[in-house]
């Protein structure tokens, strides 16, 4: 049901996905009043430059911006940073500011984003030289302690933990990465990619332990830490630590007042929750899986901004269903890692390209012949024709999948004169 045009649209969280909501609202004719409420100082930003330009130098936070302050005020938009609610009201349609502030809605979008997972170690805790990658803050903390010839270690060896050990090995670093799990990537990506950025990182000098359990932590009279306790009894001696270890959605404010949570805000595929005037978007939504089934939560600039784009559909009445098939990307040292779908529950997987030269190739993960998902380093040309062939389960054989000798794009021409 649409949204009266004179009425207002409240969206907490000045992340990616409520930055999209703004935007997507006015590009469906939304011509009512938006506020944007933000608990950072900052106008809604991109955050995977984080782990990477940003915190190596090359960019700087005007640069994150999704966009300038001129278009919030030419599109009449009401930002309100540095600012939190303390609660929601649904009976009566408004949010509490925690300046006590009252601002009512016709339909509210809940963008709270995430926030790091943390260590649960009280003398990790209560160390300055621990950090966590979350925000422009967090970055700001970290990057003065990247020295040349200091001793970084860093707990994770996903996404963030990686993008982090390339750039402190660009700047001069001492770097260990510790993975409690057998491979590093081991929830995004298969084993021939794990393997291939494992080989990357050990090439730059960065020492990869996987299959590795922090124990615990060593510190000086200062609470600074000084060593990372292993379970093989071993001690890495460090200077800062950096920890990556998965994110916990801000589902607390959803939960107060009274909607569906289950690790996530949960909504339909028109990113609706309990409530039929409240969405959610983003990090902080666990909304259902058109590929897999059941109900899935995505940590991705591509989910958020495609939610965004559904919910200000659903708020003009012009309702469409999220189908969009999930992709992320990955930046370490000149490698650009680039996905799509989920690589789960596969039946076969298929190189395409060799792992050892000229550091690009692709894996495409099949499962009864259909192409269910692919992990493409450095061919943004393949990663193109990979999103269709994903999107489209296409059947294709392994045989042709794997072979080099023809463009991956000639699949898209002969199903198309197949079908």
């Amino acid at each position: 049901m649409a949204v009266d045009a004179t009425s207002t649209i409240v969206i907490v969280g000045a992340g990616q996905g409520g930055g999209e909501a703004t935007a997507a609202l006015r590009m469906a004719g939304f011509q009512g009043e938006i506020v944007l409420i933000g608990n950072e100082a900052h106008l809604p930003y991109s955050r995977p430059p984080l782990s990477k330009a940003f915190l190596l130098g090359k960019s700087n936070v005007h640069d994150l911006y999704l966009r300038p302050q001129s278009f919030y005020d030419t599109q009449n938009i009401r930002v309100l940073l540095d600012r939190s609610v303390a609660g929601i009201d649904r009976q009566s349609r408004y949010v509490e500011l925690d300046s006590g502030e009252r601002i009512a809605y016709a339909a509210l979008v809940l963008a709270t984003g995430g926030h790091a997972r943390h260590l649960e170690d009280p003398v990790a805790e209560a160390a300055p030289n621990v950090h966590y990658l979350r925000n422009i803050a967090d970055v700001n903390a970290l990057r003065p302690a990247f020295l040349p010839g200091s001793r970084l270690t860093v707990v994770g060896g996903g996404y963030v933990g990686l993008e982090v050990a390339a750039v402190a090995s660009q700047r001069g670093l001492d770097v260990a990465v510790l993975e409690a799990a057998p491979r590093l990537l081991a929830r995004v990506a298969g084993v021939e990619i794990s393997s291939f950025f494992e080989r990357v990182h050990t090439e730059q000098g960065v020492d990869i332990r996987v299959n590795t359990m922090v124990t615990g932590f060593d510190a000086d009279s200062e609470g600074r830490v000084t060593g990372v306790r292993l379970r093989d009894s071993a001690t890495i001696a460090t200077d800062l630590v950096v920890v990556g270890i998965g994110l916990i959605p801000h589902d607390d404010l959803a939960r107060r007042a009274g909607l569906d949570v289950a690790g996530g805000i949960v909504v339909d595929d028109h990113c609706r929750t309990s409530d039929p005037a409240v969405y959610a978007v983003g990090d902080c939504s666990l909304h259902p899986c058109s590929e897999h089934g059941g109900m899935r939560r995505l940590e991705s600039v591509p989910n958020a901004s495609e939610q965004a784009r559904v919910v200000a559909a659903a708020i003009v009445g012009t309702p469409k269903a999220y189908l969009s098939v999930p992709w992320f990307w990955s930046d370490q040292y000149d490698l650009k890692f680039q996905s799509v779908g989920l690589s789960t529950g596969y039946d076969t997987a298929v190189v395409r390209g060799t792992t050892s030269v000229g550091r690009s190739f692709s894996v495409f993960y099949l499962k009864d012949g259909q192409v269910r998902a692919a992990d493409v380093v450095s061919n943004v040309r393949d990663f193109g024709v990979a999103k269709k062939l994903v999107a489209a389960r296409m059947v294709v054989g392994a045989d042709r999948l794997a072979d080099t000798s023809r463009p991956l794009k000639e699949l898209l021409t002969d199903h198309a004169v197949a079908t």
